[in-house]
């Protein structure tokens, strides 16, 4: 084999195959990441020109990186440049193999081919290189074919070198043994690198995954929260990608990584992952009265039950009565019937929840409540039971207190269940991020009472998601979907309260990513508005 010409030194060409090695092993991009492996290659052999194929399960050789310096040919890698030459068979379609062809055959031996002259070769079928340099009149002359097998010792990708130069003569010459040696050994790291490179890709695709098939479990749980675990990433990498692309304002130094990044997208399909522990009796409490059925068809019941005792009694009464009464006894029975009708509808509109239940109506309950009735048993009873009455007393929303706190611990289940995971050094902060949704800026949040400054951007990010999605939903059991223009009003007045963070719901507004959700996500009869003028009660200042 001859001698390798003394352009680049021995000691120099092994630095440089060092710090191509540590350059590969830092690098997690898998297309920079071949292409280095290309012109790394290159530069220590002197080659002008080469190729790298990878191999994939349909047994054929890809095209993924294409580099010829004399010609200026660069494809693939970060070029942007498409390589679009067809894959090569390791095997013709009569199962044989393909072994006619150089880079097949290193593939299927796992051997190292160093041609000197390819058109003094008899072994193989050069006529590809030849059409390409009758065409372009380029001549073909030396070829190294280096198969690249990883730590067990599979062969994933196929290195060709072509034409290495001597500077000193200006000529095409042969690759020596220590280019060769040189090469494999790159090669050898380089693949190493790669499959590592393929395992973490893969690894993070089994991760992500896994991630959205807990949060979409979560959703599958409530039939009321079906696309909460999927929309609230949606909305909080919108706000999050506008606030770190800002260049003015206090928020202008909020700049996201792009590991930073992906443990904020993490976080948001996570935020959740605490419910798993929550009932579904808690969650899916539709009305006031609700746990395994809605109580209120009992009451309903009791309702008929005293209608029919007040029509007894009329009966009765007329019965009894002498012919000047009974037109008294008629109006008192129909204004009794009246009474039971509205009290009945009453107690239904009570049952339904809302965002605020006044005093009187409360103290209204309480006094439907000390009606008694006459039970199956034949026990006169009040004609409902205290729990309902708390029930149907509660000011907001469906939940009492002792419920609300349930749904409350949900979070304080996200961070210990994710605290309890052995996150990376660049995901530490998952936990943080996804347990932080329901604190508020003044301090006055759950679990914790975190304030503005003891929460990252990113938590604070992931509240007004929380929120916002919360607000537009339309498949919550305890209110109807709300329409744009009163929803930002709402998130416009806890904005003045210091309940979000007053920053990050001008970036909202101002880049308008409220309109950007609607319209991906809403139904468009929600849609109301369009300028932020239009929002009742902005500027909220």
């Amino acid at each position: 084999m001859p001698e390798q010409p003394k352009n680049l030194d021995l000691l120099t060409r092994i630095e440089k195959l060092n710090s191509i090695g540590i350059a590969l092993s830092a690098e997690k991009d898998t297309e920079r990441l071949l292409e280095m492996i290309l012109t790394g290659t290159k530069a220590i052999t002197q080659a002008d020109g080469g190729t790298l194929y990878t191999l994939n399960e349909d047994s054929q050789l890809h095209f993924e990186i294409i580099r010829t310096s004399s010609l200026d040919i660069r494809m693939g890698g970060t070029t942007g440049v498409k390589v679009n030459f067809a894959p090569i068979p390791l095997y013709l379609p009569d199962g044989t193999p393909n072994e006619h062809t150089v880079v097949v055959f290193a593939a299927l031996h796992g051997e190292t081919i160093n041609i000197p002259d390819v058109y003094e070769e008899k072994g193989f079928d050069f006529s590809g290189p030849k059409a390409f340099d009758k065409k372009t009149g380029y001549r073909t002359k030396s070829l190294l074919t280096i198969p690249m097998k990883n730590h067990e010792n599979d062969i994933i990708g196929v290195l060709q070198l072509i034409n290495k130069h001597d500077d000193e003569a200006d000529e095409t010459v042969a690759f020596s043994r220590e280019d060769q040696q040189l090469a494999e050994s790159l090669t050898s790291q380089a693949a190493v690198a790669l499959t590592n490179n393929k395992l973490i890709n893969d690894l993070r695709e089994l991760f992500d995954a896994f991630t959205k098939s807990i949060a979409f479990a979560i959703d599958e749980k409530s039939p009321y929260t079906g696309g909460h675990c999927n929309r609230v990433p949606a909305l909080a990498m919108m706000l999050a990608d506008k606030t770190s692309q800002t260049q003015n304002g206090p928020l202008k130094n909020f700049v996201m990584s792009e590991d930073e990044r992906y443990t904020m997208e993490l976080a948001s399909w996570l935020h959740d992952c605490g419910k798993v522990t929550t009932p579904e009796y808690v969650v899916d409490k539709a009305t006031k009265l609700e746990t395994i059925c809605d109580r209120i068809h009992k009451i309903d019941t009791r309702f008929e039950v005293i209608k029919r005792d007040a029509y007894i009694r009329r009966l009765e009464r007329l019965a009894e009565a002498g012919e000047g009464q009974r037109e008294i006894i008629e109006n008192d029975y129909e204004k009794e019937i009246r009474q039971i009708e509205e009290d009945k509808a009453f107690l239904h509109k009570s049952n339904t929840g809302g965002e605020f239940m006044a005093p009187e109506d409360q103290e209204r309950v309480k006094q439907i409540g000390t009606r008694t009735w006459t039970n199956t048993q034949g026990e006169v009873v009040p004609f409902l039971t205290e729990n309902e009455i708390y029930n149907l007393q509660i000011p907001r929303g469906t939940l009492t207190p002792e419920e609300f706190e349930v749904i409350k611990n949900h979070v304080v289940m996200t961070h210990k269940m994710l605290a309890a995971l052995p996150f990376p050094k660049n995901m530490k902060d998952v936990p943080e991020y996804a347990g932080g949704h329901h604190e508020r800026m003044d301090g006055k949040g759950y679990p914790n009472g975190l304030t503005r400054e003891q929460m990252s951007v990113p938590a604070r990010i992931m509240a007004i998601a929380d929120i916002f999605e919360a607000l537009t939903a339309d498949d919550r059991p305890y209110k109807k979907a709300k329409k744009l223009s009163e929803s930002l009003k709402i998130l416009g007045f806890m904005k003045k309260d210091n309940h979000i963070d007053p920053d990050l719901f001008d970036i909202f507004i101002n880049e308008r990513i409220y309109l950007d959700y609607a319209r991906e996500f809403l139904d468009p009869k929600q849609i109301d508005i369009d300028d932020p003028s239009e929002i009742p009660g902005y500027p909220f200042d």
